[in-house]
């Protein structure tokens, strides 16, 4: 259930809100919580949220792996990155022929998918290294920070900015927008989205501002009430000309550590001509690298600056080889959450006579319009399969509501998202209990029960939250045919369900995973 955790019972918790009589009824059954936030889930500290990335590899893996946050503060820290093969091969012509450097990324402190500090580190390290010509494509958040928050980092990165040009050379933020409508896509949901990434960033086509802080405002004025995240691509001109498109030549970083939202950014620049996801008009000979690699099986991109986790001997892995069928199945918005996350950031099936995915694909509109999203279509085709002539021993499933309308910042449609996959789960329970099955139920990481910012009181305050939540998940066990209940631990994590699954489908656990909490 993504983004449903355990919030404070009240006003701002839409699950507690929310008519749930079969999360009720689960929870006076097994239950126990889990830690997804945090260094139960490879992040740097207790005060960063969890996510899908990281929550999906944790549940898969079954280990927990320091993840790209970490990894990447430790390689600036190091200097690693700037010793690189892959940094030195970026800013060489960019020293010596006078090439443009750009960095494309999120621009925000959330710690999900980028962090400012990590661009800003880069930018200083571009500047030691004598580029002269560098440029920033800003993609604003709003989602995962304050819903309206962009002109603290814009302005805090262009004072950045302004002290490395102060030293000789253009500084500059060229062009931008909000995640959800510029460069961010994922899942191949909407590649219209990346095109306008690609026209602002890439050709500097687009409508034009004096700076990106002048964009901003003027949009905000324009759509009174408009989230940073659904602002409209920009490109930062002076006169008509846009001061930093991308040419032949340029070295261009993209410098988001998480992989979903960075693949088809990556995919347009890497491709050859066979790339027919848009129209490109024109694609420069760049030198393209990630922060990370975003896909491993694919090897996209080829060149990044950070190595991701090492994610061996996922469930799914091992299920596979010890002749499990399996079925993984969501809609489009979480279906690599299902799949590339939880077989520790690996696309494909490890045995494709055991292994069956599927994707229902997602609509393409504004998620508190529609609250109830493909729950429906999801639950219909997992019930579908499981009474098939075949019907697979271990089955993944993923409801996107509650994390997707729970980012709208809309409690009410929140609420109804969470009554959805409520309904949802209820339909699945009733079929794994005639079939004679087990169950567990739980998420990724909290969302939807918290929908307002706290104040310094304690009490919440006016703004919604749109972003995750530090707050645990629950586990439920459906278990109507056995006995089976679950160890109350607070040391539990998202880690330790891999190996409660493989109790419950009696297999014993390799020895580096977490405990099982299964108690026979």
């Amino acid at each position: 259930m993504d983004g449903i955790g355990i919030g404070r019972r009240d006003e701002g918790d839409a699950v507690w809100l929310a008519e749930t009589p079969v999360l009720d009824q689960l929870g006076e059954g097994p239950m126990t919580t889990l830690a997804a936030h945090g260094s139960a889930v490879g992040m740097p500290s207790e005060k960063d949220m969890g996510n899908s990335e990281v929550g999906h590899n944790a549940l898969g893996a079954g280990r927990v792996f320091d993840q790209g946050a970490k990894l990447v503060d430790e390689a600036l820290q190091s200097g690693d990155i700037f010793d690189g093969e892959v940094w030195r091969w970026l800013v060489g012509p960019c020293v010596t022929e006078g090439r443009a450097l750009h960095f494309i990324g999120l621009l925000s402190d959330g710690n999900v998918h980028s962090h400012q500090e990590h661009l800003h580190a880069l930018l200083r390290g571009a500047a030691e290294a004598g580029c002269e010509r560098v440029y920033v494509h800003s993609l604003l958040d709003g989602r995962d920070v304050d819903e309206v928050s962009a002109l603290r980092y814009i302005e805090s990165l262009e004072t950045q900015l302004s002290q490395l040009a102060s030293a000789g050379g253009d500084f500059r933020i060229a062009s931008g927008g909000g995640r959800m409508t510029t460069t961010m896509d994922r899942y191949e949901a909407d590649w219209s989205m990346v095109e306008r990434g690609w026209q602002a960033h890439v050709l500097g086509e687009g409508r034009s501002f004096p700076s990106a802080k002048d964009a901003v405002q003027t949009l905000r004025a324009e759509q009174p009430g408009i989230g940073d995240q659904f602002l409209p691509s920009f490109v930062v001109c002076e006169g008509k000309v846009p001061v930093g498109s991308i040419q032949d030549g340029d070295a261009v970083v993209f410098f988001n550590f998480r992989g979903d939202r960075a693949i088809e950014i990556s995919r347009a620049f890497t491709e050859g001509e066979d790339f027919a996801a848009f129209d490109r008009k024109r694609c420069p000979d760049t030198r393209f690298a990630g922060m990370m690699q975003y896909d491993g099986d694919l090897q996209l991109p080829e060149r990044f600056l950070v190595e991701p986790p090492k994610i061996d001997r996922s469930l799914g892995e091992l299920l596979s080889h010890n002749g499990v069928s399996q079925f993984a199945c969501a809609e489009t918005q979480k279906f690599g959450h299902v799949t590339y996350f939880w077989n520790g950031n690996r696309s494909g099936v490890f045995d494709e006579s055991l292994e069956k995915h599927l994707e229902i694909p997602s609509d393409n509109v504004p998620f508190e319009t529609a609250p109830e999203m493909k729950a429906k279509e999801v639950t219909d085709a997992v019930i579908a399969e499981l009474r098939s002539e075949r019907p697979p021993d271990f089955v993944r499933i993923n409801y996107a509501n509650g994390d997707m309308v729970g980012h709208t910042g809309d409690i009410e449609a929140t609420v109804l998202a969470v009554e959805t996959v409520d309904r949802s789960v209820g339909r699945l329970l009733r079929v794994i209990e005639e079939l004679r099955g087990a169950a567990l139920i739980t998420a990724d990481h909290g969302n939807a029960d918290q929908m307002f910012r706290l104040e310094k009181s304690g009490d919440y305050g006016d703004a919604a939250l749109t972003a995750h939540t530090l707050n645990r998940v629950p586990l439920y066990l459906f278990d109507p045919v056995g006995q089976a209940r679950l160890d109350v631990r607070a040391d539990a994590g998202l880690a330790n369900v891999a190996a409660t699954a493989l109790a419950l489908l009696g297999f014993e656990k390799p020895a580096d995973y977490e405990d099982s909490l299964l108690i026979p």
